[in-house]
C-alpha cells in the first residue's frame, strides 16, 4: 500500500510513534525512579553534575546500561524489516536475553520490542517502511541521549513529575 505522505514525513511520524513508545514504556517500567543496573546510577549523577536533572539522568543511565524500551524498538523495527513479524519477535527474544545478562530485572526493552513489533508491522500495513521506524528511532534516541543531557534529563524528569503526580 503506497502511504500520501512523502518519505520524510513517514520518518517524522515514525520518530514521533517510537519516541512515544520508548518513553512511555520506559516511564512505565520506572526507570526514572533510581539507577537500577550497574552504572546507572553513576551515569545520573554525572548528568546531574553537569546541570542536568537526576531523575532524568537515571533513565538515561538505565537506557545505557540495559536493553530498555529504546533498543527493543530499534531492534524489533529491524526484525521486522528483515523477516516481518517473526523478526520482531526473535528480536524480543534477543532483548531479553540481553536483559538477563545484564541482571536487568525489569522487563522495559522485552516490552517495547513486543510493542514495536506490531507498531511497526501495523504501520507497514498503511505505508510505512520498517526502514522508516528504524531511521524513526535513531532520530527518537538521539533527542534523548545525543543532542543535550542536560536538556533531555530535565525532560524526563519533568515527565516522570507528571506520571507520580
Amino acid at each position: 500500500m503506497d502511504s500520501i505522505l512523502p518519505a520524510f514525513a513517514r520518518i517524522l511520524v515514525a520518530a514521533a510513534v517510537c519516541w512515544l513508545n520508548f518513553i512511555l514504556i520506559d516511564l512505565f517500567f520506572r526507570l526514572p525512579a533510581g539507577g537500577g543496573v550497574v552504572g546507572a546510577t553513576a551515569i545520573g549523577t554525572h548528568i546531574e553534575r553537569g546541570g542536568g536533572a537526576i531523575h532524568g539522568g537515571y533513565m538515561m543511565g538505565n537506557i545505557v546500561s540495559s536493553p530498555d524500551a529504546s533498543a527493543g524498538t530499534l531492534l524489533a523495527s529491524c526484525g521486522v524489516y528483515i523477516a516481518g513479524i517473526p523478526g520482531g519477535l526473535l528480536a524480543t527474544f534477543l532483548v531479553f536475553i540481553g536483559n538477563r545478562i545484564c541482571h536487568d530485572r525489569g522487563y522495559a526493552g522485552t516490552t517495547g520490542a513486543i510493542t514495536a513489533t506490531f507498531i511497526v508491522w501495523g504501520f507497514s500495513q498503511i505505508g510505512f517502511s520498517p526502514a522508516e521506524f528504524i531511521a524513526g528511532m535513531v532520530i527518537a534516541i538521539l533527542t534523548i541521549q545525543g543532542i543535550s543531557h542536560r536538556h533531555s534529563s530535565r525532560l524526563l524528569a519533568y515527565l516522570w513529575k507528571v506520571r507520580e503526580g
